[in-house]
């Protein structure tokens, strides 16, 4: 469209449309006015009527709500759930829990970062008052000073170091010195005019903090188990330890630290390595964690869920409580266990022990089982600990060289010797390379190829069956047969009855070495001929643990059922109203083996107690029962002079004629097999009978005659 000095060059005869044109162009210009002015009048009463729908439920609708959070501070905590407890089978409680006072740093209160002289002021204060009133912090900083006064790395923590080497600690290069990690904390945390001792004992506590991720929703705990005294200090003086606090927390108790401490294991803070992985399932810094044992086993039940509260203060001070998160305590798991039976087998263990005199550091374990259910009545070994004094004594603990920390009798694995002969027996029999009443002579050496082998036992007679070979524990016998069987066919018998096998366990076991050409071929090795024959009576490569040789007994017991080893029994809710798991006898193999068979070896296993003058005299006046002894060669160097020593193992059953409870002993640097047996007569009593032989009774001496049977008899 032209405006109008467009028009001044048209002719008259176009002035009258043009005229008309630019009326149109006026009047629709007014028009857009117009529109714009009604469009613009909507929009803003659009907007206002938007604000007043927002202010309505703003102050009507949700304004008490909004009036609460306006004018309140909210803060939110975790409620930490209380551990489960660890009881034996009949209730006794062998892990709880105490409460006790935790001293802890809350971020909303203590000085910020940003006040690093006033964090220093009050962290320094707070361990002149803990040396003063003998109480521990926590003090996790890899750096100590040693005697000359110079810093130093504490010693096996080269993990902890690592981390504090790392690019989000102190980012120094891996061959940074203790004085480098200082000089940077020193710097980092002010700690200029501290004296050196206060200046480390300053970053340590700095350090860790930073470490754990300190912030309002994961205080940081500076000691734990204080003593009233302290704590109620603390306390008094809020205005001196600003944002310090103490809470009442829930920590581990052991009523008897010395029972079973292999098998339940303990608790422990949780490490930065830990944490990387443990964060994902909802722990915090500080929370404890199951280290080993039934503690580490069991941890996913025993834990529980930590709740959450939320704290609301209103303007008027108005304080209001609301549980946010539900709290879920712990799990209870009851043990297959006898706190009973337990207490008698360590004793006895330990009597027997301290009995053998040994030129190197020895031990010993033992494993009581239900023949008919896998379950673990006791277990121990030998020497041990004191849960309630592990973190005193730890230095002292890791470098005893007989290992008490070490569960000898899930982790250690040992030659056999002749207690692996029941088990070639049934293959045998099984495999009708012999029958009961096939003999062997024998004139106490055998030829094969060009080597001699040996037979130690006294016979009553030269002529051998297998009920006999069994009782007298005849080499020549278990030669010829294994010779005949071959070591595949051993194996096979073996594995089903559980040896070289993994038992099932809850917790870390070894499952020891089933020797085979197989075996000896994928460790680059050669099955020599001769080796057949020596598996065939317990020796070769063959290395069981106590636990498989006990299962490995129970299976006979029971006439050839393999169950899988537990210790849990039962899993309760926290206030034991409700079971959350119930362990039922699980069987891992039917072996298969004929009942007939089954009974020929259990009758010479019966012979093996009632032709003993030692065993027959131990065991017949308080149970019958049926056994097998065993004894293999270990060699020994001591300050460069070779030693052999013998290693004694005795597996039984009993009642023998309706098996109950099976259990193996064995005892580094015994005699024999026979000589440890006394362990096994001590579970017998207590458990028949209900008697506990006296600690400080001595063992029963043995004539010169019967030492000598044993001997020949392992």
């Amino acid at each position: 469209m032209k405006n109008e000095k467009d028009l001044e060059g048209y002719d008259y005869f176009n002035a009258g449309s043009v005229d008309i044109r630019v009326k149109k162009l006026k009047e629709k210009k007014r028009k857009d006015k117009i529109g714009r002015h009604y469009f613009s009048v909507f929009f803003i009463v659009v907007i206002f009527a938007g604000f007043i729908g927002i202010l309505f439920n703003a102050q009507i609708v949700h304004g008490e709500e909004y009036e609460k959070a306006g004018s309140a501070s909210v803060e939110k905590s975790d409620v930490k759930a209380t551990r489960g407890e660890i009881l034996d089978r009949n209730g006794t409680v062998l892990v709880g829990n105490r409460q006790g006072n935790s001293v802890i740093f809350d971020a909303s209160e203590f000085p910020s970062a940003k006040e690093q002289e006033k964090r220093n002021e009050i962290i320094l204060s707070l361990i002149e008052l803990f040396a003063k009133n003998e109480q521990e912090w926590k003090d996790k900083l890899p750096i100590i000073i040693d005697e000359n006064g110079n810093y130093a790395f504490k010693e096996d923590s080269d993990h902890d170091i690592s981390v504090m080497l790392g690019e989000d600690m102190l980012n120094l290069n891996r061959y940074a010195t203790p004085d480098n990690c200082m000089d940077a904390l020193i710097e980092k945390y002010m700690l200029e005019t501290y004296s050196k001792t206060d200046a480390r004992n300053i970053a340590s506590v700095c350090y860790q903090m930073r470490l754990n991720v300190f912030n309002k929703a994961n205080p940081y705990v500076f000691a734990e188990d204080v003593d009233d005294i302290t704590a109620a200090y603390i306390k008094d003086c809020g205005n001196k330890y600003k944002g310090v606090d103490v809470s009442v927390s829930a920590f581990r108790e052991y009523p008897d630290g010395a029972l079973a401490p292999h098998l339940l294991g303990m608790v422990g803070p949780i490490d930065a390595e830990e944490y990387e992985t443990l964060k994902k399932r909802g722990y915090k810094m500080n929370d404890v964690v199951g280290k080993s044992g039934i503690e580490l086993a069991m941890e996913d039940y025993l834990k529980g869920s930590d709740g959450e509260k939320t704290v609301t203060t209103s303007a008027d001070g108005t304080v209001t409580t609301e549980f946010t998160k539900e709290l879920i305590n712990g799990n209870n798991v009851v043990l297959t266990i006898d706190a009973g039976l337990q207490q008698v087998l360590q004793d006895s263990l330990e009597a027997k022990c301290k009995s053998i005199a040994s030129i190197v550091p020895h031990g010993g374990a033992a494993v009581v089982l239900n023949c008919n259910t896998g379950e673990v009545l006791a277990s121990a070994t030998y020497p041990t600990y004191n849960i309630n004094e592990y973190t005193d004594n730890y230095k002292k603990l890791a470098e005893d060289k007989a290992s008490p920390l070490w569960n000898r009798a899930f982790q250690s694995v040992y030659a056999p010797g002749s207690t692996s002969k029941p088990s070639v027996a049934l293959a045998a029999l099984e495999e009708g390379v012999i029958t009961e009443n096939t003999t062997e002579t024998c004139y106490h050496s055998y030829k094969y190829l060009d080597m001699t082998f040996h037979c130690i036992a006294p016979h009553r007679t030269s002529i051998i069956d297998v009920r006999t070979a069994l009782q007298d524990s005849c080499n020549i016998f278990f030669y010829k047969t294994g010779e005949k069987l071959g070591a595949e066919k051993m194996n096979t018998y073996r594995q089903l009855l559980g040896l070289g096998q993994p038992t099932g366990i809850e917790l870390k076991e070894n499952i020891g070495v089933l020797d085979s050409p197989s075996y000896r071929t994928a460790i680059g090795q050669t099955w020599m001929p001769g080796f057949t024959l020596q598996s065939a009576i317990g020796q070769a490569g063959n290395l069981f643990s106590p636990l498989q040789l006990a299962n490995y007994c129970a299976t006979i017991a029971n006439g050839g059922t393999r169950y899988n080893v537990h210790l849990v029994k039962e899993i309760k809710n926290f206030d034991l109203s409700e079971t959350v798991l119930q362990k039922d006898p699980e069987v891992v193999v039917q072996t298969g083996i004929s009942s007939k068979n089954i009974d020929i070896v259990k009758q010479g296993m019966r012979r093996v107690v009632t032709a003993s003058y030692v065993l027959r005299g131990s065991f017949n006046k308080i149970v019958s029962c049926a056994a097998k002894t065993g004894t293999s060669e270990v060699e020994h160097t001591v300050n460069g002079k070779k030693y052999v020593l013998n290693n004694g193992f005795f597996i039984t059953f009993a009642p023998y004629e309706n098996p109950e409870i099976a259990m193996c002993v064995a005892i580094e640097g015994a005699k024999s097999g026979t000589s440890v047996s006394s362990v096994a007569a001590d579970v017998y009593d207590y458990y028949f009978n209900g008697k506990v032989k006296d600690k400080t009774e001595t063992e029963q001496n043995e004539t010169e005659e019967d030492t000598q049977v044993d001997v020949l008899l392992g």
